[in-house]
């Protein structure tokens, strides 16, 4: 415990070149908080060519990252590659059957694998992803350290970055998806291919992680129900902004007598909710528990900064000799909690539903409703243009998803809606 932390770092892209920056730039704090040094010794990337701007020298490279996982002067391994199967997987599970200590900042290894995971585990410190949720947010260590003793009831948040700084433009800038999109990756904050920020896969595997933790359970990220922004148009942002509500993608996970549901999907959240004022790329959780009550932690989530903060915060740790179960708990204390089905789910929602301006539309879509027991609590026509595609938005009271499911089938069977419905679900954040 005495000599330093050897840290080996497989992955050299905007967050491993960020580790090795802080390690290097903060090196005496770092050491004063772990108790001794914490250096780099190792690095294994694809491209050795390549300037990440940052100093190597004196640093070992490693054409094989499973070598890390075996490498005698390794004490723990860095994984920042990604991918929740190939290279990433075979490296943690390599050094975790080594019985070497894993950092990493993979959500979908840990989402899609982390039971699998667990079961290598054979004593000690395992596996610790901080970074792989939020970014910089200590949302990890705040639900399974700080909040140890509360019964968590529900946590929720935006947990992508990127769909929060496009649906912050979009209100913003009154800017549609695809301009918006487009401007998102010419900045870098969208990908090339964005569908796992767009589509809410990335929130869903940050969401399937936070929901283990929070319930003592299993990672399942099977369970999550995931919807993305792709149908939010430039009208569904003007009709909330009217109605006293701002649209944000979030992830849900709550606790009730029936089981755990989680979801992902945007939702519309008033405007004087603490999730509603977190604009741009910033990432925000809000943590429901009894007795702490309601928590709200907020920050980058995101970038080479932030995420590096939190990877070395967690090389502190096992620096320090803090252990703490993978999940919170002992595998054989965690739950096995039902998980609630989207069908079952209860609540108000907003239907925004384009259709020709004609006599009778409105009574037979608000026909429809009644059939299934859907109350209306507004309606929002704006002008008249008779014989022309008109948006018209409905606000609903409390209802089954189910029920509202089933009445949307119909309402776009109806001759004078030219488009599919669209439908966000509101929350009362």
């Amino acid at each position: 415990m005495n000599g330093e932390l050897s840290v080996g770092i497989a992955g050299l892209g905007t967050v491993g070149a960020g580790v090795v920056r802080l390690l290097q730039e903060n090196a005496a704090i770092i050491a004063a908080r772990a108790g001794r040094p914490v250096r780099v010794v190792a690095v294994s990337a694809r491209d050795r060519t390549r300037d990440r701007g940052v100093s190597l020298e004196g640093i070992r490279w490693v054409e094989d990252p499973l070598v890390l996982a075996t490498d005698p002067a390794v004490d723990v391994v860095v994984e920042l590659i990604g991918g929740a199967s190939g290279a990433a997987r075979d490296l943690v599970e390599a050094a975790l059957a080594a019985g070497k200590p894993v950092v990493t900042a993979n959500k979908a290894l840990i989402a899609q694998a982390g039971g699998d995971l667990a079961g290598l585990i054979r004593g000690g410190p395992g596996i610790r992803f901080e970074a792989a949720v939020a970014g910089g947010i200590p949302v990890i260590k705040a639900l399974r350290e700080g909040l140890g003793a509360n019964r968590i009831a529900s946590v929720s948040g935006i947990f992508n970055g990127t769909c929060n700084y496009m649906l912050t433009r979009m209100r913003d800038e009154k800017m549609e998806f695809a301009d918006v999109l487009a401007e998102a990756q010419a900045l870098g904050y969208a990908e090339a291919d964005p569908s796992a920020d767009i589509d809410g896969v990335d929130t869903a595997h940050k969401l399937a992680i936070l929901a283990a933790i929070a319930f003592g359970r299993q990672v399942d990220f099977g369970a999550v129900h995931v919807e993305g922004i792709r149908r939010i148009s430039a009208v569904d942002i003007a009709f909330a902004d009217e109605l006293g509500y701002r649209i944000k993608l979030l992830g849900i996970a709550r606790a009730s007598e029936a089981g755990i549901e989680t979801r992902v999907h945007p939702a519309m959240v008033p405007e004087n909710s603490a999730l509603a004022k977190v604009d741009g790329v910033n990432n925000a959780v809000v943590i429901s528990g009894e007795p702490v009550g309601d928590i709200v932690i907020q920050g980058r989530g995101a970038g080479a900064g932030p995420t590096a903060s939190a990877v070395v915060a967690d090389l502190i740790d096992l620096a320090r000799g803090r252990q703490t179960p993978m999940l919170g708990m002992a595998p054989d204390a965690l739950r096995s909690e039902a998980s609630v089905p989207m069908a079952a789910h209860r609540g108000a929602y907003c239907l925004r539903l384009m259709v020709l301006d004609q006599p009778g539309v409105i009574a037979d879509v608000t026909a429809v409703l009644r059939d299934h027991g859907i109350s209306l609590e507004t309606m929002l026509q704006r002008g008249r243009s008779p014989g022309d595609v008109v948006p018209v938005v409905i606000i609903t009271h409390e209802t089954d998803e189910a029920a509202m499911a089933a009445a949307l089938v119909q309402i776009a069977a109806l001759p004078a809606v030219q488009e599919p419905p669209a439908l966000i679900r509101i929350e009362q954040a």
